[in-house]
């Protein structure tokens, strides 16, 4: 099975925050970006994870305001990270067990971005795809 290297390839970009935004700066970013997820850095070094699933369990159904609210208060702290290395098959035995649905990357100590459950998910649906042409291919001798 492949590596979240092959997920991310030349992928550029990690969406953050600091510690002392507000959840709605951090709700802007995830709209304009379209993700579901921003990372939460201070000094470059990744402090937290906040997510449409924090909102919606640490916001919303709280009653805060989401102008007044510093994402250090609501965000998940010292989140699960994973390596370039990590395999896809680890990818998600770590989202099923943990009820996460991104995982930050790192390599070494630098950020370098980020995946998503989705992304797993397609990119075993394009290496199962493969797997059958080949299989197809083998068998017809074509």
């Amino acid at each position: 099975m492949g590596k979240v290297r092959k997920i991310l390839g030349t992928r550029k970009g990690v969406y953050s925050v600091s510690p002392d935004s507000t959840v709605h700066n951090a709700l802007v970013i995830m709209a304009e970006k379209n993700t579901g997820s921003v990372l939460i850095t201070e000094n470059g070094k990744l402090t937290g994870i906040f997510t449409e699933r924090d909102y919606a369990r640490k916001v919303n159904l709280k009653g805060r305001s989401s102008n007044t609210t510093a994402i250090s208060e609501v965000m998940t702290r010292n989140p699960i990270t994973i390596s370039m290395d990590t395999t896809i098959e680890q990818c998600m035995g770590i989202m099923s067990g943990k009820k996460v649905r991104h995982l930050p990357v790192l390599e070494g100590d630098e950020l370098v971005g980020v995946i998503s459950i989705g992304d797993v998910v397609r990119f075993i649906i394009e290496e199962q795809k493969d797997i059958i042409e080949q299989l197809e291919h083998y068998i017809t001798g074509h």
